[in-house]
């Protein structure tokens, strides 16, 4: 009798674990521009018009509002360039990054 090949292989443990996600968290102000906003979202976390504009009416209407999740480093990273594209323009854009 032939031995019959798997197409699978069989899992092994590596101990090895998914990175923690994190969300980027963006919260309103009476400040910020929406225009503005929106550009960030389109431009750093790569959102269309549609989604971007969605997103902005979202943190406007409750408050905040999860712009994407990431590991820590891309979550930080997305943080930080925001933050610094809203202090050039003297905005107080507010982000924060919390753990899923």
């Amino acid at each position: 009798m032939a031995k019959t090949q798997s197409n699978y292989r069989d899992r092994v443990d590596t101990g090895l674990q998914e990175p923690r996600q994190y969300n980027v968290i963006f919260y309103n102000d009476d400040f910020t521009p929406m225009d503005f906003v929106v550009m960030v979202l389109k431009v750093v976390f790569r959102k269309s018009q549609d989604d971007a504009q969605a997103l902005m009416m979202k943190v406007h209407k409750e408050g905040k509002a999860v712009a994407g999740t990431y590991s820590l480093d891309i979550a930080a990273s997305k943080a930080n360039k925001a933050t610094r594209m809203a202090k050039q323009e003297d905005y107080p854009l507010k982000i924060s990054v919390e753990q899923v």
